[in-house]
């Protein structure tokens, strides 16, 4: 007869490897030192295949200070395209890779970084694998990315992003956030452009679109196409990456968490933090990270409380972003969505800053209303009420 594997004992368990928990994680080890912190990541790496992005002012001083050693590249400003103008905006600009954060902490946990752990079963207490291991813990800790939900209602940001090295220079000395001069399919379309040396650049063709269905060779085709009209030629594609990003509409945030599994703590995505227009999550998964770490007590119960009771403030604090989220996607016809960005990036460097480190003034958002709207005004207030909306998608 063959034994059970013996139960292992953590103070913490972080199940899935991504952004948030990894980032709760080297909180964890950096100021509690003493907690065994022991994370689970079903993929060979942990941050899967990806590139998170922020603004300088996205985030505190000290935030800024720890997540240093994650930054793989810094830009002194970016550029953005539309077919009526271009602009250049001072902000710097920074970015952290998958592997960064793997190498990094997964320094920082040595052992208890558990890579190719399928997980059958999380609850407050204990995480059961696949293989029938069990992990019991104090807290036990879930980021695994979006849950389902009836009771937000959502678009979608969708991308393809390639790694590429190109046969010459590209001559690109700051990022591009948004190329929008390209053709406009399947909702808002926009390039994405990170110059990541002289010859390698990180190209992703992003949608703002109603539905999640992502066609990955289009995309992949569309990249290659605007490579060419830049005038580059790619030698290699050295990785890629895709990602479907939820947009907030609308939707009622107490029945979001009364459908969550009781006094189980859930993070990331999984609890909708993230700026709620540009999808943007690492800042809200940083400041969230430093809030866990200052618990007097790290347990299920305590994290749960601080993570809801965070959910729902920025929930209603982010209450006018989702309004423009609404005339987006719903007061505009679709090939029309990128008139909305091009007058809003006519505003001040200032004003710009703070939407995407959603902290607009009143005076900010009265100056994004004010003027000829880029939709018609009959169907901007239709979406003014956030009942307007249904939910019942993926989340």
């Amino acid at each position: 007869m063959v034994s059970a594997p013996p139960t292992q004992r953590a103070d913490v368990v972080l199940v899935g490897g991504g952004l948030a928990n990894g980032l709760i994680a080297l909180r964890l080890k950096s100021l509690r030192p003493r907690l065994r912190v022991i994370l689970l990541e079903q993929g060979p790496t942990l941050g899967g295949q990806h590139t998170w992005c922020h603004f300088a002012t996205d985030v505190d001083a000290v935030e800024a200070g720890w997540l240093r050693p994650l930054i793989v590249h810094r830009w002194s400003g970016y550029e953005v395209r539309f077919p009526a103008h271009q602009r250049q905006l001072p902000t710097d600009y920074l970015a952290i890779t998958s592997e960064r954060l793997h190498q990094v902490v997964g320094a920082a946990l040595g052992a208890d970084a558990w890579l190719s752990a399928t997980v059958a079963d999380v609850n407050p207490h204990q995480v059961t694998l696949a293989d029938g291991r069990t992990i019991a813990a104090g807290a036990v800790i879930d980021g695994r990315g979006p849950r389902r939900s009836p009771s937000l209602a959502l678009g979608y940001q969708k991308f393809v992003g390639q790694g590429v090295r190109l046969t010459a220079p590209h001559g690109l000395t700051r990022p591009i956030i948004m190329d929008a001069t390209v053709s406009q399919e399947d909702g808002y379309r926009f390039v994405y452009v990170l110059p990541l040396d002289d010859i390698r650049l990180l190209i992703e063709d992003t949608r703002y679109s109603d539905g999640p269905a992502l066609d990955r060779p289009a995309l992949r085709r569309a990249i290659a196409a605007y490579a060419e009209a830049q005038g580059w030629t790619i030698a290699e594609v050295e990785r890629e990456e895709d990602g479907i990003l939820p947009i907030a509409l609308g939707g009622d945030i107490e029945a979001y968490w009364r459908e969550a599994p009781p006094q189980l703590a859930e993070v990331g995505l999984r609890a909708v933090l993230f700026q709620p227009t540009t999808g943007y999550s690492l800042p809200d998964a940083a400041r969230l990270a430093e809030a866990v770490a200052a618990l007097p007590r790290v347990t299920s119960a305590s994290v749960r409380a601080c993570v809801e009771a965070r959910s729902k403030t920025v929930w209603r604090q982010r209450r006018f972003l989702r309004l423009l989220n609404r005339m987006l996607f719903r007061a505009c016809a679709p090939q029309d969505r990128y008139k909305v960005l091009e007058r809003f990036y006519r505003l001040s460097p200032g004003l710009i800053q703070r939407f995407y480190a959603a902290r607009l003034t009143r005076w900010d958002k009265a100056r994004i209303l004010i003027g000829k709207p880029p939709v018609p005004v009959s169907a901007a207030i239709k979406c003014i009420d956030e009942h307007s909306v249904s939910g019942g998608q993926d989340a």
